[in-house]
């Protein structure tokens, strides 16, 4: 999301001083929603005219105080405009100013709407992975084509920056074109997670149309563990292919990995096999037990496992081309750790974002960023319209039929998630609650509790940990 080497951290830290002021937050209550925020910050970028006073006496307000900031915080104002010629910028610091307005400066920020909705599309699927967290197979109460178009208006009156379609595989459903095409026109960064096994050359040309990035799941870098992993034979050759495509194709390419111990040895390949096909990004999302997961619950990484794997992924990030992520929270700890001794010098405040930055500006944005997202940077949308916290969450929060930004600014578990100095919340005390904060899903996942600790954190390692691992997997086996 680069424009002409203007620096997301830059901007965001800017518009955070910029309106912390009594002028700001006058202006914000006269154009108070994302979407007129947006707006306005499209026309004092010079991307669009001013449709009448109103609009031209908001824009000469926001050039003034931003004219004030800049002598006061030593602002510059031709970086702060050039960033926000990028409507992604402006579509997600729209979101950040109308928080602000909304719930004023907190630590971590509290958003008007997520910035990225994660939409299980649809349960079919055309693999059976062991670690499905959707269970995902035959295809079962689902939306309607109607019904998705409204859905994806209403994430657009919300401010939403952002929808990765999932699911299941979303591109056996044949609503998934309509559906992301009207994301598009809309304005949405739209990006995909799928098998890889279904993009040929021609349905990568389509992509290159609609999608802004395609993330593919590969296992291993061995065909005969992915296959095995993924329940069908071929399908490691055919997720490959999909790559390829992609690449070809010149469409920002991803490989995603869920690393247990049935894997773990292949990780360094991995990286190599990332760099060889020339993706973008590699990202290794945490296991969860969840869905089929649970089944497999005894393959998860013990937290010693954990640090090596996070500590080998964030050398390797320093000195590769790829961008090397993880969706552990605990991952900006190591980052951290490794700044502070003078042997790194990114962090990656969210794993979901075009963010991997020099430590200055990481630092500045991870308390305000930083940890585990679930109900607070993002939700998940599952195929009947539920709301969830995360996709990796079975905790619906309501539908969207009963209003998505009502939910979203309203629901009780979404704004527990949202508070890391309750009492209950077991990351109080750290030091790293703001910039880390645990996997809430993995804390639901093994304890049946959001505020439990990470049974990954090899920072407070809980005592006996793999008797309560059983103990609730129990549990939640008996209550199927």
């Amino acid at each position: 999301m680069s424009t002409n080497d203007v620096k997301v951290y830059e901007v965001i830290y800017y518009l955070r001083k910029i309106f912390e002021n009594p002028l700001a937050k006058k202006l914000i209550s006269k154009f108070s929603s994302p979407k007129k925020i947006e707006r306005l910050l499209s026309i004092y970028a010079e991307v669009e005219s001013a449709d009448g006073l109103r609009e031209k006496l908001g824009v000469r307000m926001l050039s003034e105080i931003i004219s004030k900031a800049g002598r006061k915080f030593d602002i510059e104002e031709d970086v702060l405009k050039r960033g926000l010629r990028n409507r992604y910028y402006r579509r997600g610091l729209a979101n950040v100013i109308a928080g602000i307005g909304k719930y004023g400066i907190t630590v971590p920020q509290k958003l008007y709407s997520p910035f990225l909705v994660v939409w299980n599309f649809t349960n079919m699927c055309n693999l059976r992975c062991k670690h499905c967290y959707a269970n995902a197979g035959r295809r079962r109460d689902e939306l309607s084509l109607e019904e998705k178009i409204d859905l994806v208006n209403q994430l657009d009156s919300a401010g939403v920056v952002a929808i990765s379609f999932s699911g299941g595989e979303p591109l056996i459903h044949p609503d998934f074109w309509d559906t992301a095409e009207h994301a598009k026109t809309l304005g949405f960064h739209v990006s995909i997670a799928t098998n890889g096994t279904l993009i040929d050359e021609d349905t990568a040309e389509r992509l290159k149309g609609v999608v802004d990035y395609v993330e593919v799941s590969l296992d291993a870098v061995n065909p005969k563990t992915h296959d095995e992993f993924r329940g069908v034979r071929g399908a490691y050759d055919r997720a490959i292919e999909g790559i390829k495509n992609c690449v070809k194709k010149d469409i920002q390419t991803g490989i995603a990995t869920t690393v247990t111990k049935h894997n773990l040895d292949e990780v360094p390949e991995m990286v190599s096999l990332a760099e060889e096909l020339g993706v973008y990004r590699l990202i290794v999302f945490n296991f969860i037990p969840v869905g089929r997961g649970r089944d497999i619950a005894s393959s998860d990484l013990s937290s010693g496992e954990r640090k090596w794997l996070l500590e080998f992924l964030y050398d390797n990030m320093m000195r590769s081309k790829v961008q090397i992520l993880s969706t552990s929270p605990i991952y900006a700890v190591v980052a951290v750790s490794k700044v502070l001794e003078g042997r790194g010098d990114k962090i990656s405040p969210t794993h979901f974002a075009d963010i991997c930055m020099p430590s200055d500006g990481a630092l500045i944005l991870s308390d305000f960023l930083g940890g585990c997202g679930a109900g607070r940077l993002y939700c998940g949308i599952q195929p009947n319209g539920d709301i969830t916290p995360c996709v990796f969450m079975p905790i619906v929060c309501g539908n969207y039929r009963d209003g998505f930004l009502k939910i979203w600014q309203e629901n009780e578990v979404l704004e527990s998630l949202r508070d890391r100095d309750a009492e209950d919340y077991a990351c109080r005390g750290c030091e790293y609650r703001y910039i880390c904060g645990g996997c809430r899903a993995r804390a639901y996942g093994y304890f049946g509790d959001l505020k439990a600790i990470d049974p990954g954190c090899f920072i407070v390692q809980p005592e006996d940990t793999g008797v309560v691992r059983k103990s609730v997997l129990a549990f939640e086996l008996r209550t199927l």
